[in-house]
């Protein structure tokens, strides 16, 4: 039964490609076929969900502190300089921040190359981000692969084939552009968190989640108002926008309401990472006590603690 339904999914695919765009449509990781991305995402999940934490199971965690390091500050690196590209690019075109067509003439302008190709390689960053949940399995944090988190990441993915192939321009710029600024702060916080010497100084963990929320508002309504104003922009990217943005309020809303206002009622309040991932205290090497003293987190008394991400 899921073979016939896969291979009619597909078909639609080849039917929609009529509708991509003819300048990233053949581009790495898009390459007129959403296969490669979904073999990507199933391949994921059945590591991050099974095979992993069973390969996992009777060997001790990684360290890994020196990666963590490099790819947390590296994609810090990354996402910045997206960022700073996505505003060159708009500048560059004269958009008008509230609306910005996207039509077949739009995409003949030669300057929108430019922010086609860094809306690629914003895709390609979701690609890069799924080393979050390996790092997870490989350090043994089974307790912060939560719902959210997987789906976040699965979902971001398979979205972004969608996007620069098809709407690789005009407003998908705003959403795009908001995240790598909310992404340049957390994952600063998750590398400096390796270093031990910096961890007592990481003052702003509580407000990325705010931060992230903040997001979605501001991503939807920007979105809303595009739909409302009927700007020339394809109406099923909008609604995919907003229909995103909405389940995402939805499930940071709730993590935010069980992390940060339900945890205060409770003698053992729990800390969370901003990524759904739970934790009992923010600190890259150990689990808080009562006194706020850390013990080692593989010592038998807490072996089954769970600690945050990074």
């Amino acid at each position: 039964m899921a073979v016939p339904v896969v291979s009619e999914l597909y078909n639609k695919f080849q039917e929609a490609q009529k509708y991509a765009d003819p300048r990233t449509k053949d581009w790495p990781m898009l390459w007129s076929n959403p296969i490669p991305v979904w073999i990507l995402t199933a391949s994921y999940l059945v590591f991050v969900l099974y095979a992993g934490p069973r390969f996992m199971q009777n060997r001790k965690p990684y360290s890994l502190q020196g990666f963590m390091v490099v790819y947390n500050l590296g994609l810090v690196v990354m996402s910045t300089w997206m960022f700073i590209e996505i505003i060159l690019s708009i500048t560059a075109l004269e958009y008008n921040w509230l609306c910005a067509p996207y039509n077949e003439e739009t995409r003949k302008d030669p300057r929108e190359y430019r922010l086609a190709n860094i809306l690629w390689y914003y895709g390609i960053s979701k690609a890069i981000e799924l080393m979050d949940t390996v790092l997870m399995v490989l350090r043994k944090k089974n307790n912060q692969i939560t719902f959210l988190h997987v789906f976040h990441h699965a979902t971001m993915l398979n979205i972004w084939w969608w996007v620069p192939t098809f709407i690789p321009g005009g407003q998908t710029w705003f959403g795009s552009c908001l995240n790598c600024l909310v992404h340049v702060v957390m994952y600063s916080y998750y590398g400096l968190a390796v270093i031990p010497s910096l961890r007592d100084k990481l003052w702003w963990k509580k407000y990325i989640t705010t931060f992230q929320l903040v997001q979605f508002v501001i991503t939807f309504s920007h979105s809303a108002q595009t739909y409302v104003t009927g700007c020339d922009f394809p109406l099923w990217g909008q609604y995919l926008l907003m229909g995103y943005m909405l389940i995402m309020l939805c499930l940071f809303g709730n993590f935010y309401i069980q992390s940060y206002i339900n945890r205060k009622s409770k003698s053992h309040p729990k800390k969370t990472d901003t990524n759904g991932h739970i934790s009992e205290s923010w600190e890259q090497n150990g689990t808080a006590n009562g006194n706020g003293k850390y013990v080692n987190r593989n010592s038998k008394s807490h072996k089954n603690g769970v600690v945050k991400r990074h």
